[in-house]
């Protein structure tokens, strides 16, 4: 895995300049209509595992609005994949940690798709350091704004249009179980996510929406090269029992069932994808 200065982006890093560049299914992914009339909006839809989801998404009859940062070539081809496949796409740019982003997310893809079935937190912020000394009280407080915030304010805007049958999904992480020293910051969103998940799934389990959760370990994304030091880039991913990182196409399959019919009974899990890495 090559590690040239590129690489070394702002997070949170662009596709188009990852070597070597991820898979999101384009070339395996088989829909069949599992989706068919629906509507999602997806955080962080722009590339990795944003990418992927909103791909399958697509090939599963949904129509997608994705929200990106400044990532604007990887949002285009995204949308471009998306409308090849027949399917409506909106690509937003903008912060979601500002709150009425969000609801412009929200609003957006009511107005365009006329619903909203489907609710994807996936776009999350991540920053390195060695001590705690070194995390300055903005970067903790901007991991809260862009990976906890933001899901509590896309909820809560989103809630009001899903019927019976819609689903959300936060895209936790297995740091919310197993946390590195050097991403504390990370490992205190994604453990928020974890228990947001649980219990808004309570809450919303009457309504008929489901709240689930996704734990992936390590994944090739562009938030990979553009927040981690060269060395721990280099054989990322290498110490878990499968012995590589996972590929953003792996993810997306369970993303579908979730969204899906076939979920209908599940609610407030969380699953891992991990590579054979255990939680505890």
């Amino acid at each position: 895995m090559a590690n040239d200065t590129p690489q070394a982006a702002i997070p949170p890093g662009l596709e188009t300049e990852m070597d070597p560049p991820p898979d999101y299914g384009e070339a395996d992914y088989r829909g069949s209509g599992r989706l068919a009339g629906r509507a999602a909006l997806i955080t962080g839809g722009d590339s990795g595992i944003g990418r992927a989801i909103a791909l399958a998404f697509a090939r599963e009859g949904a129509d997608v609005l994705i929200s990106h940062l400044d990532e604007d070539r990887d949002a285009e081809k995204t949308r471009r994949l998306i409308e090849a496949e027949g399917r409506r796409c909106v690509a937003m740019a903008g912060d979601i940690s500002a709150p009425e982003q969000c609801r412009a997310l929200v609003a957006r893809a009511v107005e365009r798709f006329g619903r909203l079935d489907i609710l994807v937190n996936n776009a999350a912020f991540q920053r390195t350091a060695d001590r705690i000394e070194d995390i300055s009280t903005a970067d903790f407080e901007r991991h809260f704004q862009v990976n906890v915030f933001a899901m509590f304010e896309l909820c809560k805007a989103a809630v009001p249009h899903m019927q019976a049958g819609a689903s959300i999904i936060n895209t936790a992480s297995v740091q919310a179980y197993k946390s590195a020293p050097h991403l504390l910051a990370y490992s205190a969103t994604k453990g928020a996510m974890v228990t947001f998940t649980r219990s808004l799934a309570q809450s919303l389990a009457r309504r008929g929406i489901r709240v689930n959760a996704v734990a992936p370990g390590p994944v090739w994304t562009p938030l990979i090269p553009s927040t981690l030091p060269p060395d721990q880039v280099e054989g990322f991913g290498s110490d878990t029992p499968i012995g590589r990182a996972a590929q953003p196409a792996e993810l997306a399959p369970l993303y579908v069932f979730l969204a899906s019919d076939a979920a209908r009974y599940v609610t407030g899990e969380v699953y891992g994808i991990t590579g054979g890495e255990p939680y505890v």
